[in-house]
């Protein structure tokens, strides 16, 4: 195999017309992440020197997309063809000694296998493209070929009919010398049906010189790229599936795994249980034994050993929750520790605040951290027991072994081992209730006739 430096060339310039949306294509999410945060992680694989991405529509939202990665965007301000994409980053890779390999935004299911087979076919030589055999090639673009090489790829649009019955079809990933790359780039006309400077002429280009070109394949399902709401929906479900697949391989215990949603980077332990109709968002890990109940939604969010989350819980970003801690039905948190053995088990909101060890959060209580500019943090000590209905507004912090009275608005710091009383005090009047529903009934009836 090549020990060659890699450089990548991601092309994600394209305006997607047929996804009929102000998204750049390159944009949409697919298992929770802009499809080309896939595209880019099989690259990354290759442990690239450089990543140059070609943007264009849409170019400052993608560029804004891309801006926590190690990147470099060059925009192609005139979309002419592939190969006028790729030339693009000639000068952003004009010092750069090694191979370049090219792939697209809008393919994300290219596998590290396949990226590296392609550069290992680069020892035997000089530019290699991946393709695939095609159950339906249709407008797939034909490997022409001899034996091991590759003598010119030929766009549907322009093949001949004997060209059209070839099945070894085009992904559009290529890699070769990067100088040699655009040297072969400069010699591209758009001589063709769509009047573009077209990739896929590199390999003819390369046969007329004496160069090698050759081919490598990968099966069908990497290849599929996405242009339309439809593409993509199909593309969610084979990613979905994938990932249950993986899931379950991996001991992760699902009754209706067909129900259950993943992230790209969802993380669960064996021996979890994940019932049905859970959703992952980013960022979450799952830790083994966790038990998350149907309905739930997490996202940004930790879930230790042993800890049970749901039926119809919400962890937002910042959620911690510690060995053994309970978070059930319709209560959600967010930037909010809730430590070994805590539980918030009904009906409450937990923001911007650390539950202790033990401590007993009863149905209805919210933390009121906002006080419509700053967030505020609230602290309940470990054992704590805050009664039903309490609000507890921030900044304020509740002591070990503490509790507060049910129907409580605490706005002061409870020292610990204290009871903590903050409402008004009933008062009863005999008889007011009948006297009042009876005025009541009376004005209703005088309404009545008017």
């Amino acid at each position: 195999m090549s020990t060659r430096p890699v450089a990548l060339i991601i092309l994600a310039a394209g305006q997607g017309s047929r996804m009929n949306s102000d998204l750049p294509k390159v944009l949409h999410p697919l298992g929770g992440v802009p499809m080309i945060e896939h595209s880019l992680a099989s690259g990354l694989s290759l442990e690239p020197a450089r990543v140059v991405v070609i943007t264009g529509h849409g170019a400052d939202q993608v560029e804004a997309a891309l801006a926590d990665h190690p990147v470099t965007c060059i925009r192609q301000n005139e979309q002419l063809g592939t190969g006028h994409a790729v030339a693009q980053a000639r000068a952003a890779l004009a010092d750069f000694t090694g191979d370049a390999v090219v792939l697209f935004g809008d393919t994300p299911f290219v596998s590290e296998d396949s990226l590296t087979k392609l550069i290992a076919a680069r020892t035997d030589h000089d530019v290699v493209v991946l393709g695939f055999e095609a159950d339906t090639p249709a407008r797939y673009g034909r490997l022409v070929t001899k034996g091991t090489a590759l003598h010119k790829i030929v766009e549907a649009k322009d093949a001949t009919s004997d060209e059209l019955a070839i099945t070894l079809c085009n992904s559009g990933l290529m890699a070769a010398d990067a100088a040699q790359l655009f040297d072969l780039l400069e010699q591209v006309d758009n001589a063709n049906a769509a009047g573009e400077y077209y990739l896929t002429d590199v390999p003819a280009l390369a046969h007329k010189a004496g160069l090698k070109a050759g081919y490598v394949t990968c099966p069908e399902a990497e290849t599929l790229g996405i242009n339309s709401r439809a593409e993509l929906a199909r593309a969610e479900g084979i990613f979905q599936a994938s990932r249950r697949a993986e899931m379950l391989e991996l001991g992760v215990t699902m009754h209706a795994p067909e129900t259950v949603y993943f992230a790209h980077d969802t993380y669960i332990g064996r021996d979890a249980m994940i019932e049905p109709y859970v959703v992952f968002g980013p960022n979450v890990t799952v830790e083994s034994g966790a038990h998350i109940r149907a309905f739930s939604h997490l996202e940004g969010a930790h879930v230790s050993q042993g800890a049970v989350v749901g039926p119809y819980a919400r962890l937002r970003p910042g959620a911690e929750i510690d060995d053994g801690a309970r978070i059930g039905n319709f209560v959600e948190v967010k930037s909010a520790q809730i430590q070994e053995g805590a539980k918030v088990n009904h009906l409450s909101y937990i923001g911007d605040a650390t539950i202790g060890e033990g401590a007993n959060i009863g149905a209805g209580t919210i933390t009121c951290n906002y006080d419509g500019v700053f967030k505020h943090h609230t602290e309940v000590g470990a054992r704590a027991f805050i009664g039903s209905n309490t609000m507890l507004v921030a900044p304020v912090t509740i002591g070990a072994d503490a509790l507060t009275a049910s129907g409580s608005v605490i706005t002061e710091n409870v020292p610990e081992g204290a009871l903590a009383v903050a409402r008004g005090r009933q008062e009863n009047k005999a008889g007011l209730a009948t006297r009042l529903r009876a005025r009541l009934l009376a004005l209703k009836e005088k309404t009545k006739k008017g």
